[in-house]
Formats: structure tokens, C-alpha cells, sequence
């Protein structure tokens, strides 16, 4: 059997499952990249840096790029992949079956519409919940409905994602649970130059090992919610931790002159960080804040590679992987997005 994966881009999280399907199945599967950012050094508009992943993400399974012409590359809009080319690549490779990740572009709706065509049944996976803004309207379910019978199968990640589907009419016998994941050998808390690194950092922001760090990691924007996050540090007035922000972003400016204009003590900001980088970053932490106000954090892969290094999470309800990960009191805590007293009592 001939499976054909479409995916937007090279991604940690993705190739390691791809190398493993194809080490360890009898699938014969191929990988068809919309594009090549991760591998290539392009510049992220949110993180405001340019960079290319320093992990290999395209040995151990098939793959082949397909050009991308559109003006403006990307995945944040709906034509940022324009792949005239995909169709001839997919027939020329004649696959038994397709796994698309996501259908927002018009390369996604044109193998879909391709794959129909010819029968050729097609699995979808994507992330998308419902958290804080309720079902959509009638006319936008419709659609959704519509475009969702046209799948054979469905790969939910969660249990926000999976009631997303069934909300939407997919019946049960069409979804096969499939959660995010992220590679247990990379966030190995026992690798011994990890904690040898995440030491260093510790004298590097002249912070004590009896000391407690609350870290956030990730693209310093709004809807992430780092500058609740500052205030809430700030109002908790633990006097015994550290707040530590990894990443870059639009709003880093900022948090960095409320930081000096209001005298908070004990937060330190460290660069944007490549994946061989992150595993000491999250031993450094005692607990990892996830207070993201967007209703399209759709699941917070972060947490996962967090909880792998061995830190308890705090993570917003809007979060779409709090009800698989976080047990209260217990993997971490949940609080209510918009509620900043809440963040602050929680966090103390």
C-alpha cells in the first residue's frame, strides 16, 4: 500500500513519525513538502528572526519538494501554497491513499477535489477546537460539513479536536485518535550535556539552583500572552523566582521596557532558540506558563516537550492540549484565559 503525505512544510514534530512509519510498517509512503521553509533559512515573521531548523528533518523516508509560486510563502493565509505542480507529482506516484494535514490553501482543496475524482481515499488531520468561541455559525458548519464528508478518515490529536469533528457530524467510525507527540529521544532529561548546559544558564542569568524559574518559550506576540504573564510574575511577588522569556517576537520590546519602567526584579530574556537548544531551556524551568489568549492555540506542542524534561505546566483554558495533559495539581494547573487575577493566584 502506497500512502502519499501532503504536509505544508518540514516540521520536528512530523518527520521522526514519518522515519518511524517507515521503518516499522509494511506502508510504503512518501512525503510531497509544500515548501521548504525549516530547511532552508527563511525569516518568521513572528519571531521577527530569520533561521532553518538544526535538527535533520528529511532523512530515514521518502519526500520530494513541490514548487511553491505563491507571492508571499506561508501557512498564516490562504494563498501562501500554490503548488500547480502537486497533482502531476502525486499521479506520477499513483498512491493507494493521501494523509493531508489541513485543507486552508489551494493546494490542499485541489488534491482533495483530485483525490475524489479518482476515488482515492484521503485522511485528514488537523487540530482545530472550539475553546472559547462556541460552534460557529450555521452557514460557516455547513461548509465545514460539507468539506468533511469528502474525507474517508479522520486523525483527531485530542479531545478539544475530537469533539470539534464529531460537533461537525463526523461519526465516531470515521476518526482514529492519532494525539500530537514529540520526539522522546531529543527531550531525554537524562542526557548528560543537558543538564551540564541548563547549568550554565543558571550562571549565565546569575540564578541560584535553590531558586524557582517560571519560563515561557515561544514567538513573544500577542495572542501567546507573555505581557499578562509579566504583570502576573510581577503581581505574585514570589521573591524566591526567576521569570525567564525564550524567544523572539514583536512584543519583546516592550515586555523589556515594562521591565525597566516598573523595576520588576528577577526577569531575564534569552534569544530565540534552535530544537538542539530548547531540551536545556525546559530543564531549566520548575514550571512552564502556556497563558496563550488566542482561540487558535490549537493544541501547544510546547508543552509537551516541556513535561518530557520534567516540568508541570500552566497553561490557559484556550490551550487546546489542557484536557489531555494538564491534571490538576498534578501534571499542572488550567486557568481561565482572561482572567489575570487568576493567572496571578494560580501562578503564586
Amino acid at each position: 500500500m502506497k500512502l502519499a503525505i501532503v504536509l505544508s512544510h518540514p516540521t520536528q514534530y512530523y518527520s521522526p513519525w514519518f522515519r518511524w512509519l517507515a521503518q516499522h510498517t509494511a506502508l510504503k509512503l512518501r512525503v510531497f513538502y509544500l515548501w521548504n521553509f525549516g530547511v532552508t533559512e527563511q525569516r518568521d515573521p513572528q519571531f521577527q528572526t530569520a533561521f532553518k531548523w538544526d535538527l535533520d528533518l528529511l532523512s530515514g523516508y521518502e519526500h520530494e519538494f513541490v514548487p511553491n509560486v505563491a507571492q508571499r510563502p506561508g501557512t498564516e493565509h490562504f494563498f501562501g501554497l500554490r503548488n500547480p505542480k502537486l497533482i502531476s507529482q502525486l499521479g506520477a506516484w499513483s498512491p493507494n491513499a493521501i494523509l493531508m494535514f489541513g485543507y486552508n490553501s489551494p493546494s490542499h482543496l485541489r488534491t482533495l477535489a483530485w483525490a475524489t475524482r479518482r476515488r482515492i481515499p484521503v485522511l485528514f488531520r488537523g487540530d482545530s477546537h472550539f475553546l472559547g468561541r462556541g460552534v460557529p455559525s450555521w452557514r460557516s458548519r455547513t461548509i465545514l460539513r460539507i468539506l468533511y464528508s469528502r474525507f474517508a478518515a479522520f486523525l483527531p490529536v485530542g479531545r478539544a479536536n475530537t469533539e470539534y469533528f464529531t460537533t461537525l457530524g463526523v461519526p465516531a467510525s470515521k476518526l482514529f485518535f492519532a494525539p500530537h507527540a514529540v520526539y522522546d529521544r531529543h527531550f531525554d532529561p537524562n542526557l548528560p550535556n543537558y543538564a551540564a548546559a541548563a547549568d550554565s544558564l543558571r550562571r549565565q542569568l546569575g540564578i541560584a539552583r535553590r531558586e524557582q524559574v517560571v519560563l515561557f518559550a515561544g514567538k513573544l506576540v500577542p495572542h501567546k500572552g507573555p505581557k499578562q504573564l509579566l504583570q502576573a510574575f510581577s503581581r505574585a511577588g514570589v521573591s524566591s523566582a526567576h521569570l525567564v522569556f525564550v524567544g523572539d517576537g514583536g512584543e519583546k520590546a516592550e515586555l523589556e521596557s515594562i521591565v525597566q519602567r516598573e523595576q520588576i526584579a528577577r526577569v531575564h530574556f534569552l534569544p530565540f532558540a534552535n530544537q538542539t537548544e530548547m531540551p536545556a531551556r525546559y530543564l531549566l524551568a520548575d514550571l512552564f506558563v502556556l497563558p496563550s489568549r488566542s482561540h487558535y492555540e490549537t493544541w501547544g506542542l510546547a508543552v509537551n516537550e516541556a513535561m518530557h524534561m520534567g516540568a508541570p505546566a500552566l497553561v490557559s483554558d484556550l490551550v487546546g492540549c489542557h484536557a489531555d495533559l494538564v491534571v490538576p495539581g498534578e501534571t499542572g494547573w488550567v486557568f481561565a484565559a482572561f482572567d489575570e487575577a487568576a493567572l496571578s493566584t494560580t501562578l503564586r
